[in-house]
């Protein structure tokens, strides 16, 4: 049965109007999870405690950070709490969760209800009437989720205090770094999204440069760490330290907030940052053991070094919704979707398909074509449930008889040759290479949802152009091709 302590974020989460929840990206911690989080925090000689938690809900957080200290986990003599919440809605819960600490000594709390972004935000970009706010020792966070508009208040704010950032959570996470202390300590569950993608960018610079990062706890379940309010997005739980010298990294797993597979391995800064990534990607190895490509020096050549574009696929088919046809039709060329390739292969046309199998190639539509010819295509989106995130597939010119031209809808990734086709061993060999185990497991490393973007494809290492040309050839000899033979073809490489 659920103690109190446990039953009240859920009681509240469902008791919370939904829609209000959306428009403030408002999830409530689990139990486990605020417990497991207020455990993180490295043991200090500080006699006093700052804590800031920004979002704090009614108040989990603050309160297993709090039992920590009671219990006799941290050696503060006083605890000084700023607890920030917008919804006031949540405020009767909140003093009822902090209340119950004020007969030990040293303890104060401050309930603020102001939007925190703005009251951060404003004292750190100088405002001169802005509120005092004090450094921090430590900040527990679960900050809000919700995208922010490029022309809203809450971005212009942010940049007027240095902060570059297209979500919530990533804006909290940042702004409670510049209210620490030297040497104070973040701890913060928040979407994995942040670790890759050229929109965090920025993000990942301003934290990289002013703290170090201690901890990863990744959760490999997408759905259970916040399963009573139908999160499903991957979560990692970080912890920060300002202004540290950036050393080893813990990473520890676990399937869901019981925790109860918990294991963890500590690994080189440099395998989760790679030294020549200039976007500065979050891998997350989840073994102690280096990923096999790694292990391969003949895997070190960039998409530029082998002469290899690769581009999303340039036609929108809402945009061009006049020029698409169901069935191919004179003056029309092939138009192709995820849906016509599986692992039988290529299949095109597809009658009585969702979608059209066709493009008419006229003057508006013919800047959206490629030459007819051989192409490797990814998809950008996987299911959940399919066993590899990368799913990579051949492009025939034979299929087409004598098209001249073909259309790649907007969700596939398209491998070409400054817009022209690739040969027909390389097309083959760079399909081959993308559906290995190796690649999987690397790209699962700083990729936490199941899109698949051209800009990762670029940040992957791929063999030199004869070595994917010899995979290509190997293949195509293969009437069966299983994915014990691909990996197995992959480790014999030595090019």
């Amino acid at each position: 049965m659920l103690s109190e302590y446990e039953r009240s974020p859920l009681i509240v989460s469902k008791a919370s109007d939904p829609k209000k929840k959306a428009r403030l990206g408002q999830f409530f911690t689990p139990a486990a999870i605020a417990r497991f989080m207020a455990h993180l925090f490295e043991q200090r000689e500080d006699s006093r405690c700052r804590l800031l938690d920004a979002g704090a809900g009614i108040g989990a957080l603050s309160g297993a950070f709090l039992d920590r200290w009671v219990s006799g986990g941290f050696n503060f003599k006083s605890l000084e709490i700023d607890a920030f919440e917008f919804d006031d809605a949540l405020h009767p819960y909140l003093t009822q969760t902090l209340e119950k600490y004020n007969a030990y000594t040293g303890f104060s709390a401050h309930i603020r209800g102001e939007d925190f972004i703005y009251a951060a935000a404003d004292w750190l970009s100088g405002n001169l009437f802005a509120d005092e706010l004090p450094t921090y020792t430590h900040a527990i966070l679960n900050p809000p989720y919700k995208k922010i508009r490029s022309d809203s208040a809450h971005r212009i704010i942010l940049r007027q205090a240095g902060i570059e950032t297209v979500n919530l959570y990533t804006a909290f996470v940042a702004l409670a770094l510049a209210l620490l202390d030297d040497h104070g300590q973040l701890v913060a569950i928040i979407p994995r999204s942040f670790c890759n993608g050229p929109y965090y960018r920025p993000f990942r610079e301003y934290v990289l440069q002013r703290a170090a990062l201690r901890r990863i706890h990744l959760f490999e379940s997408r759905t259970r760490a916040f399963k009573d309010d139908d999160v499903l997005q991957e979560n990692i739980i970080i912890l920060l330290d300002r202004h540290a010298r950036q050393g080893s990294v813990t990473v520890s797993t676990s399937t869901d907030d019981t925790f109860s597979d918990l294991a963890s391995y500590k690994h080189p800064f440099d395998r989760i940052v790679l030294p020549d990534d200039p976007e500065q990607f979050i891998h997350v190895p989840t073994s102690p053991y280096e990923n096999s490509l790694e292990l391969y020096p003949a895997i070190r050549y960039s998409l530029n070094d082998l002469g290899i574009k690769v581009s999303t696929g340039p036609v929108v088919d809402f945009r061009v919704r006049a020029h698409l046809s169901d069935m191919p039709e004179s003056h029309t060329v092939p138009l192709l979707y995820p849906g016509h390739f599986s692992n039988s292969g290529l299949t095109w046309p597809m009658p009585g398909a969702k979608k059209p199998n066709a493009i008419l190639r006229n003057d508006d539509t013919e800047k959206w074509l490629y030459p007819n010819g051989f192409y490797c295509v990814v998809r950008r989106f996987s299911s959940k449930e399919e066993k590899r995130r990368i799913v990579a597939s051949v492009v025939d010119p034979a299929v087409f008889a004598n098209a001249p031209m073909l259309g790649f809808e907007n969700h596939l990734n398209v491998f070409h040759e400054n817009r022209h086709g690739l040969s027909e061993a390389l097309a083959y060999g760079l399909a081959m290479f993308l559906n290995t185990t190796a690649i999987d497991e690397q790209f699962r490393r700083f990729n936490g949802h199941t899109q698949v973007n051209a800009a990762d494809l670029k940040l992957i290492k791929y063999p030199s152009r004869d070595a994917l040309s010899e995979l290509g050839k190997w293949t195509m000899r293969q009437s069966i091709l299983s994915q014990t033979m691909i990996d197995e073809k992959l480790a014999s490489l030595n090019v």
